[in-house]
């Protein structure tokens, strides 16, 4: 199936909502995945790993930092531009959407937003060209969705701060140059602090065995006694609202990017039921292989509306954390949805990597979970509606 007959999905005309500049680097992202992407992520995801040599590419063609100042190294785009361009991204593989995310809004982002001037233009413009590649430091072996109870603390030793404990499930860990960790202080206030690469007492073993996200690195991160220069601390800001922020960037960038997912498998499955031919029709022109088809587009009708409303709102600085958390949790679940159902208008076929279902499938089964689970996230709405907080 030749990559340049995708035909993206677009029933409501969302692209008449888009600026010119929009199109070109939405446009400018797509090809880009059909040309470095596509032809290769099978493979890689076969094989585990990550195709490290689109971490330079993907610098060339802005997708680190989109959003942040050009003094910065940023390319001074608005939020929609970088919604748009995390959906292409995902449409060729979650993972590397997941290391655009990181970069960006769990890296670039905290240190462009609670950093120092030293640390701005010591880190971003490297950030931003792939020169250097960031991971992100909150979750705990015991600590997920209540990163309030972390255990990783920093010890005030006078002139530099003693580091200890643990993350998990970090993406990019172990071939990361920079860490934003956040850990407690003597007063048990969570503070943010740049670990490097190199630091006496830090590792980053690499976590094995994942049946999801196989083309994108996962790991911990181990900090034993580690000696942080009072320098590396982030100064802008202090508790949890300095990772939750953070949290709520990449959470608007994972509800572009898994539509990018689901338009990959809607697309596959039409071209596939328009091909398939069995008891002397199309497999297209069944009722129920239809009834799949039209829920499908539906949902990706609404979940593009969804977004596009969320990306004009978060540029007219007017959007809410709890909204994110309606448009991420919304988005992945239609995703994971529409990946299973088109697998099955494929039916055996469906499960080969001749088509991409099975892999988005398995990769959404990660992206329901992280930057908040599903279940969290429902009670993020619930709490916006009642007033009570369920998970307290």
């Amino acid at each position: 199936m030749a990559n340049i007959q995708y035909n993206p999905p677009d029933h409501y005309l969302v692209d008449d909502l888009l600026s010119d500049e929009h199109k070109i680097v939405r446009d400018a992202t797509r090809d880009w995945v059909n040309r470095s992407v596509k032809p290769i992520i099978e493979e890689y995801f076969e094989k585990a790993e990550f195709p490290r040599h689109l971490v330079k590419e993907l610098g060339e063609m802005g997708a680190f930092g989109p959003f942040i100042p050009s003094q910065y190294g940023g390319a001074d785009m608005d939020y929609i531009s970088y919604g748009l361009i995390m959906q292409e991204l995902e449409r060729g593989d979650s993972g590397i959407r997941s290391m655009a995310s990181v970069q960006t809004s769990l890296v670039m982002y905290p240190i462009w937003s609670y950093g120092t001037e030293e640390q701005k233009l010591k880190f971003l413009p490297r950030l931003a060209t792939g020169e250097l590649i960031g991971c992100f430091g909150l979750t705990e072996p015991n600590h997920g969705s209540d990163p309030g109870s972390m255990k990783t603390r920093i010890k005030d030793m006078g002139d530099h701060y003693l580091l200890n404990g643990a993350k998990m499930w970090i993406t990019n860990s172990t071939i990361a140059d920079v860490g934003i960790v956040w850990a407690k202080d003597d007063e048990g206030v969570v503070r943010g602090l740049i670990v490097e690469k190199g630091m006496k007492g830090f590792t980053a073993p690499e976590t094995h065995g994942k049946w999801s996200l196989r083309a994108s690195i996962t790991g911990e991160m181990v900090f034993e006694d580690v000696i942080i220069p009072k320098e590396n601390i982030l100064p802008g800001v202090k508790g949890l609202k300095g990772p939750l922020s953070c949290l709520s960037s990449a959470r608007y960038g994972i509800a572009w990017g898994v539509i990018g997912a689901a338009m990959d498998c809607f697309d596959a499955a039409v071209r596939y039921s328009q091909e398939r031919t069995q008891f002397g029709k199309p497999t297209g022109g069944f009722q129920l292989q239809q009834k799949k088809l039209a829920e499908a587009l539906t949902e990706i009708t609404k979940a593009q509306l969804l977004a596009w409303r969320l990306g004009t709102l978060r540029n007219e600085g007017k959007s809410t954390p709890a909204q994110v958390s309606m448009a991420k949790r919304n988005n992945v679940e239609i995703a994971l949805n529409i990946a299973r159902e088109m697998r099955q208008v494929l039916g055996a076929m469906g499960i080969t990597n001749d088509y991409p279902m099975m892999r988005h499938s398995m990769n959404l089964e990660s992206v329901i979970t992280y930057e908040g689970t599903h279940d969290v996230h429902l009670l993020i709405t619930g709490a916006e509606i009642t007033g009570i907080q369920a998970y307290k």
